[in-house]
């Protein structure tokens, strides 16, 4: 199983890819948002990043990947050498043959190219949930055996029965996304590669980092532990600029605590003007220090240096968003730079 692309760089030995949320922002629109992530995506492959997942959401104004499989397609077609995949499906929301047939058409098409990273969250509200399943919700105990089935449907042993075509005997690496110690656990019985979502549980970080990497069983298609983490990051020519930019993300999290979700909203001076002292304390308590990081470039080259040591990822992916999609793209260049 190949996780990494050979033009792929590094920094401190470690890899860095992107994950982007396709913020559609406050005055634009879907078709917009897909021009910005494929423009994005060029400039990322370009400049050494080893992958481009996208997320699955839905019933969220402000953010346009929902279908997630199609916009894989736009990025990797648009694209040459940089992996593309999803970050992640949610697998309880669709029925696993119907993914792997997804999976194994788009790794038909940009062969080598694609991963399939599977969560089991609903990526939405319980309510759009049931809309999804046309079930009633489940709280993702069966997932896995939902995992089992996918690769089941992928495998090339004909006693299954029923297969995905294409899927079968393709090249596509499953990841196992989580952020809690569940899907650690189960990536290690299972010797898959595991991305943790520390921007969203950066109190579990370290926890789950060590079930996966002391309970790993090495597999077929990976014979060690390779652990990616999340971080949340705005890099710009200055502090005092990333820090502005990064009010627009900080508002919609604000937002989504407030059960109000809206389109990606431009950055604002002051959050205090718009936003209650509880409510930027409730948010500053739910943010990891170390998986946030927001700054100029020596902050953040200092930031992820630390982060890495601190950890020992295998490899980074973060996510940066600005409103300003000129501003996106320098954070993101900012990075690149560190590469080597």
């Amino acid at each position: 199983m190949k996780l990494t692309q050979p033009h792929a760089k590094q920094f401190k030995h470690t890899l860095l890819s992107v994950l982007d949320l396709a913020p559609i922002t406050q005055g634009s629109n879907a078709t917009e948002t897909f021009k910005r992530s494929l423009d994005l995506a060029q400039k990322v492959d370009e400049w050494g990043f080893n992958r481009y997942w996208l997320a699955e959401h839905h019933n969220m104004p402000g953010i346009g990947s929902s279908a997630t499989s199609i916009i894989i397609n736009h990025i990797a077609q648009g694209t040459k050498q940089i992996r593309v995949g999803s970050g992640g499906i949610m697998l309880p929301n669709h029925a696993s043959l119907m993914i792997a047939e997804q999976f194994g058409t788009l790794d038909a098409l940009h062969p080598g190219r694609i991963d399939l990273g599977l969560g089991r969250a609903p990526g939405s509200d319980q309510l759009t949930a049931r809309a999804l399943r046309r079930t009633l919700f489940s709280n993702g105990e069966d997932f896995p055996e939902l995992v089992e089935e996918l690769q089941a449907y992928m495998s090339e042993d004909v006693s299954t029965g029923v297969k995905a075509y294409p899927g079968v005997g393709q090249d596509v690496p499953i990841w196992l996304l989580g952020s809690s110690g569940f899907s650690a656990r189960l990536a290690a019985a299972k010797g898959m590669p595991f991305s943790f979502a520390s921007h969203f549980a950066p109190d579990y970080m370290h926890q789950a980092i060590d079930l996966y990497r002391s309970r790993f069983e090495p597999s077929e298609t990976l014979s060690k532990p390779h652990v990616m983490l999340g971080v949340s990051l705005v890099a710009a020519d200055t502090d005092e600029e990333a820090e502005y930019l990064s009010t627009s993300r900080k508002q919609q999290m604000l937002d989504l605590m407030r059960g109000t979700p809206g389109q990606f909203k431009p950055p604002v001076k002051n959050l205090a003007d718009h936003y209650s002292p509880g409510e930027i304390a409730a948010l500053e308590r739910n943010r990891g220090a170390s998986s946030y990081m927001t700054g100029s470039p020596e902050t953040i080259k200092q930031n992820l240096s630390d982060f890495i040591d601190e950890t020992g990822a295998d490899e980074i992916i973060i996510s940066s968003d600005t409103f300003d999609h000129d501003a996106r793209v320098r954070s993101h260049e900012i990075v690149a730079e560190l590469l080597t």
